[in-house]
């Protein structure tokens, strides 16, 4: 009977720990949750898939693309029908971002075409995962979630013309950067 109550004890103990370890939606759930959702575009990229040439890269830019594991992309496209839903993810994703967890890089934009936030989680010179997140009212919202191991922002912010002038010729990816057009 006591061996029965200690364990009644420990997984009630091991409940509460895992409730409340989670403070609340995460990002990870919110991508998990809508990728199969009608409305949203999901892609995950692995980053070889990049097809960049690693031999015309400097070391930092070498250490910046090796320290990068895949990219998640989610996007929500709006049209006439889906105004109020849209409306409602969208406050969704910004209440996640507004987590203390996710440290703000750069803001921009405006109104007219759009605003962009770049955050990230992990320390500023070993970042677990980048967030690029992007709405305009008229086309809808995406999110880019860059993860990998001990990136730095310096770095990566390097590496950025690397990956405008990568080959990549998916239709998958281009089916993501065309979601908005």
């Amino acid at each position: 009977m006591v061996s029965l109550s200690r364990h009644i004890v420990v997984l009630l103990m091991l409940a509460i720990l895992a409730t409340s370890c989670n403070k609340g939606p995460s990002l990870q759930a919110y991508y998990v949750d809508n990728q199969e959702k009608p409305g949203f575009l999901s892609l995950d990229i692995p980053s070889s898939f990049l097809n960049v040439d690693t031999s015309e890269l400097s070391k930092d830019q070498l250490e910046a693309y090796q320290s990068i594991k895949k990219l998640n992309m989610l996007a929500y496209k709006i049209d006439a029908e889906n105004l109020n839903p849209y409306k409602a993810e969208l406050a969704q994703v910004k209440s996640i971002l507004e987590d203390d967890k996710y440290e703000e890089l750069i803001r921009g934009g405006n109104n007219q075409d759009g605003k962009f936030v770049v955050k990230y989680t992990g320390d500023i010179e070993s970042i677990d995962e980048f967030i690029l997140f992007g709405n305009a009212d008229d086309k809808g919202f995406a999110i880019v979630r860059v993860l990998g191991n001990n990136m730095s922002a310096d770095k990566i912010m390097n590496l950025s013309q690397v990956f405008e002038n990568a080959n990549v010729d998916d239709d998958a990816v281009k089916q993501f950067m065309n979601f908005f057009e």
